[in-house]
């Protein structure tokens, strides 16, 4: 009841957001009339502008309007798609951190663009992390695009790439790949010996695609490397010359719940396990 009273005054959480979002909306509308003049290097050169400005110590949410407006120019110069004011709102959440929840076709892949320009201004590198190799290049190339028309690098992680290649994608601006590729280069990076054979640099910003798919469903199943074992193996090739001595057995059942066992192991079809006797 009194939650309800709350709501019926302040507003549900979703309504305060976009009332706090609205007026950046309109910033970003604002500036189209002073952006959409300039000429394609004029528009590139805002890239240098702003990395600029960060060095001299602006922050980035101060900057969002202004970087929004001029990603949003120039997706519609090389991709011809213009974000949607909802589309900005989206990209704003993103930059913050949090979920942005849309429906296949509401254009998510292109509201990904406009925090990753955003976060990759301070040039420390963003990850934009896809379900699978064919997201991630298809992404890397559609998207990129308006990226590289802004004068930013592009990486894309595939699976059959050397250590140098992966080195040079993560060094990118902007680097795609997907959950599992980048999640054993870090694993792999952590049994390094040195730091210039690692090929990931430290981590900074990143937007992970389908997130309910890569952080709870792929979740699920863990990301497990190994490296050469520096114990003795004598152990194994000893073990191996007792298995074949020993006799399969099965369980019989003798009433009352009760159970006993033939032979020196059992066999568990089922649950795909054998166990000593």
């Amino acid at each position: 009841m009194i939650n309800r009273i709350l709501t019926s005054i302040f507003g549900s959480q979703h309504e305060r957001d976009i009332k706090k979002l609205t007026p950046i909306v309109a910033r970003i509308n604002e500036l189209e009339p002073s952006i959409k003049p300039l000429t394609d290097d004029q528009l590139r050169g805002k890239t240098a502008e702003f990395k600029t400005r960060i060095d001299n110590g602006e922050p980035l949410d101060d900057l969002l309007p202004e970087a929004f407006a001029v990603s949003r120019e120039a997706a519609w110069r090389t991709v011809h798609m213009r974000p949607f004011d909802v589309q900005l709102m989206g990209g704003m959440i993103l930059h913050r951190g949090r979920i942005a929840e849309m429906k296949t076709g509401e254009g998510k892949t292109l509201v990904a663009t406009l925090p990753t320009y955003l976060n990759a201004l301070e040039g420390k590198g963003v990850h934009v992390v896809t379900v699978n190799d064919y997201l991630a290049r298809r992404d890397a190339d559609w998207m990129g695009r308006i990226y590289r028309f802004l004068g930013m690098s592009v990486g894309v992680i595939q699976h059959d790439l050397t250590d140098a290649e992966r080195k040079v994608a993560y060094n990118s601006d902007i680097t795609y790949g997907t959950n599992n590729e980048l999640g054993f280069d870090y694993l792999r990076d952590n049994m390094k010996f040195d730091l210039q054979s690692m090929v990931q640099r430290p981590h900074h910003f990143a937007i992970v695609d389908e997130v309910d798919s890569i952080l709870i469903d792929e979740a699920r199943t863990p990301l497990i490397i190994s490296g050469p074992s520096e114990e003795s193996v004598d152990k194994y090739y000893r073990i191996d010359r007792i298995v074949p001595k020993l006799e399969r057995g099965e369980e019989i059942d003798e009433g009352d719940g009760k159970k006993s066992t033939t032979g020196d192991y059992v066999v568990d079809e089922k649950a795909h396990q054998v166990t000593l006797t």
